[in-house]
């Protein structure tokens, strides 16, 4: 198939060469399908709010001068937002961190200690396993549950792997590899009847798919706020429920309590030594409105309905080997594929050189999950829908798909 060069909004000097008519402002790719690693269309709202805070926020907590209160007060309410759409029933339990990597560290690490046992997956995201993989040289012991063909948990084998000496399940709510949704009901219920803890990262989930806390009977939510709550980078955060005390993962200044030796143990100031991101809070607190605004129930209904249309446009291309459980749309509007035997970062370039649209190839930090899938010297290509993609947008990126199986 013969190919058309285009010239590269970097320069002729660049080697990536994209059609003229799909690159937007700043040289970013239009047909963005990589919203599982971010989400790089943001409402208005967020660019606006972040703007806001630059011009005119002080450092919250650290004076009681209008510009250190009114960053006080848009942080509070921030927790507030949090605290609602995850019904965690306490503004002062939310803990903001820099990403789920953060989060994850922070509980992991403050959470468990030399004779514990922990269960974990193998739909983990490395920000997940390596916390464990740490634990593990302290004297953490550590169980793995395995996966089925399509990438779903083998639930039968949770119960059957707890032993006295285990203090919590950690789980993500989806693979951010297939999409796959856990059950964190029968998972919560199942912790709650042994006495144990359930930590969720739902990176993936978090502003497209409901997280109520309480019913789910999730102990400590683990959050990003980049992708699904559509706020900016750097922002992230904890969600700790009640009773639960995690050892702070880093100590310093906290603008209270300057003359302790130890940091303060309070929440929300127990986890948030340093300077919060307080301009990358605007935004994210600016998103959390039009979350709410919109409704997460309508987010993850357009985002299902882009993800099931590619879905059916590809999974019958002879070639194409589509991974994951489609048997519902509950889940993240992931479609990870491969086309023959093509390496995923080859049909990956050729996705973004010829058509213009942005995926991800490779291990994508799942290493378990490719050992099940057998996939680790392939990878995986991955799309990854957003609330704002189009419809123009997924026929595309179907008919590339069919076009380079065509070839191989």
């Amino acid at each position: 198939m013969s190919r058309p060069v285009y010239e590269c909004w970097a320069g002729p000097d660049c080697d990536w060469n994209f059609p003229i008519d799909k690159v937007g402002k700043g040289g970013a790719i239009m047909i963005y399908f990589d919203n599982a690693a971010t989400t790089m269309r943001k409402p208005d709202c967020v660019i606006d709010a972040v703007a806001d805070a630059m011009r005119n926020f002080g450092n919250s907590g650290r004076g009681a001068h209008e510009a250190s209160l009114d960053a006080s007060r848009m942080i509070y309410e921030t927790r507030e937002r949090i605290s609602e759409l995850f019904h965690l029933g306490n503004p002062l339990q939310v803990a903001f961190t820099s990403n789920s990597t953060e989060s994850l560290n922070t509980v992991i690490q403050g959470l468990f200690s030399e004779g514990d046992h922990v269960i974990t997956t193998v739909l983990e995201h490395n920000s997940v396993l390596r916390p464990l993989y740490l634990m593990e040289k302290r004297g953490v012991s550590l169980t793995i549950l395995p996966c089925d063909e399509k990438g779903v948990l083998c639930y039968d084998q949770l119960e059957e792997s707890i032993r006295p000496e285990t203090k919590a399940v950690v789980c993500t709510h989806a693979s951010n590899l297939t999409g796959n949704r856990m059950d964190l009901e029968r998972i919560g219920g199942l912790c709650r009847r042994h006495g144990i803890r359930l930590v969720v990262d739902a990176s993936q989930t978090a502003g497209v798919l409901p997280i109520d806390m309480k019913r789910m009977h999730i102990d400590v939510l683990c959050f990003t706020g980049h992708k699904g709550l559509l706020g900016p980078q750097g922002t992230g955060g904890i969600c700790v429920g009640d009773g639960i005390r995690i050892k702070p993962l880093k100590a310093g200044g906290s603008g209270v309590h300057t003359y302790l030796k130890e940091h303060p143990q309070d929440m929300p100031t127990a986890l948030e030594a340093g300077t919060l991101n307080g301009h990358g809070i605007a935004g994210l607190h600016a998103a959390l409105g039009f979350i709410k605004e919109t409704g997460v129930e309508n987010i993850h209904r357009r985002e299902a309905e882009l993800m099931r249309r590619f879905y059916e446009g590809v999974s019958g291309i002879p070639g194409v080997r589509v991974y994951g459980d489609f048997s519902s749309d509950e889940r993240a509007a992931i479609v990870a594929l491969n086309i023959g035997n093509y390496d995923s970062s080859e049909v990956s370039d050729e996705l973004a050189v010829t058509y213009g649209i942005s995926t991800r190839p490779g291990a994508h930090c799942a290493p378990l999950m490719h050992e099940s899938f057998k996939t680790v010297e392939q990878g995986m290509v991955r799309f990854s829908f957003s609330y704002f993609n189009t419809e123009e947008e997924v026929d595309t990126g179907i008919r590339a798909v069919r076009e380079l199986a065509e070839e191989e």
